[in-house]
């Protein structure tokens, strides 16, 4: 697997934001507009301001005929520039008895919204076109599967479920995958479990730099340089110890997304957000969260 520059320097600063920022029966829609329904995995149902123009696609994931989470994905780079969710108290226990699905809504007009189960057989080319396929990472020894809203994060069955679509998966290089962005989610996950009184609302999203996962001597996927991940939780238990209740009503980290010296730095959502616009091109207006997580109108 070639892990190469797919784009001229030009190009790739033209593209690095959208690189950057910036399942049985499972369902996902591409919308135009930001339905209602999928508006509830977003705090004050509004996605992060400051994003350049590009031609992103809005995904209401559905599954077994509910919203369950909500993707900006990139056709380009075929991978999602961020998942938004609402935490969900859990275990921790992952399903992964899920087959991995597709949306088909990416590569032509549908009248349903339903993600199909990857076919045993051959996919139309067409498809290829617009999104990452199971064939993209079957040859890599380096990155695997890592989803930006994981099964873990999640508590009924349905909802983890959701969560098994190749429009939530970008390339994470094993060691990262399985040791310190794991190591993250158990944390935010302990700590939500434990404090957060009210609803969490999870932004988690990538930056890249123009390098490639090819296949047949085509750029098919882009690699993740960094990953990303910012919560809110306006309602939150306030006699909670400091080391915990000074992360909220908000918090974020990151971590690079490689073998080695790929610790999780974790900081304020504003420390993220300075850090993203040092490395990719976002608005002097970029904001995460509305009003900075400082209301709780909903």
């Amino acid at each position: 697997m070639h892990r190469e520059s797919s784009f001229s320097p030009e190009c790739r600063m033209d593209k690095l934001l959208v690189c950057l920022l910036l399942a049985g029966m499972v369902g996902a829609e591409v919308q135009e507009t930001l339905s209602p329904e999928c508006k509830q995995f977003l705090y004050m149902g509004t996605t992060p301001r400051g994003l350049e123009e590009q031609p992103l696609k809005k995904i209401c994931q559905f599954y077994a005929g509910k919203p369950r989470f909500f993707t900006l994905y990139d056709t380009f780079s075929r991978i999602p520039v961020y998942s938004a969710y609402t935490f969900k108290r859990s275990d921790g226990f992952k399903k992964v008895d899920v087959p991995w699905m597709y949306e088909p809504q990416l590569s032509m007009k549908s009248d349903s919204r339903e993600m199909q189960s990857f076919p045993s057989g051959n996919l139309p080319s067409s498809f290829e076109d617009s999104q990452a396929v199971l064939e993209d990472y079957s040859n890599s020894v380096i990155f695997e599967r890592g989803q930006l809203n994981p099964d873990e994060h999640q508590g009924d069955l349905d909802d983890k479920a959701a969560t098994y679509t190749l429009t939530n998966v970008v390339p994470q290089a094993r060691e990262f995958n399985i040791g310190p962005w794991k190591t993250h989610e158990h944390t935010v996950r302990q700590r939500l479990n434990n404090y957060c009184r009210g609803t969490a609302y999870v932004i988690t999203g990538v930056t890249t730099s123009g390098h490639t996962i090819r296949r047949n001597n085509i750029n098919r996927l882009g690699i993740p340089t960094y990953l990303w991940s910012a919560y809110c939780c306006t309602n939150f238990d306030h006699n909670a110890p400091y080391s915990e209740r000074s992360k909220f009503p908000a918090f974020a980290a990151y971590g690079l997304n490689d073998k080695e010296d790929n610790r999780v730095q974790e900081m304020t959502v504003q420390e993220l957000e300075i850090f993203l616009k040092k490395v990719t091109y976002v608005d002097s207006s970029f904001q995460i969260f509305y009003q900075n997580c400082a209301n709780d109108n909903i």
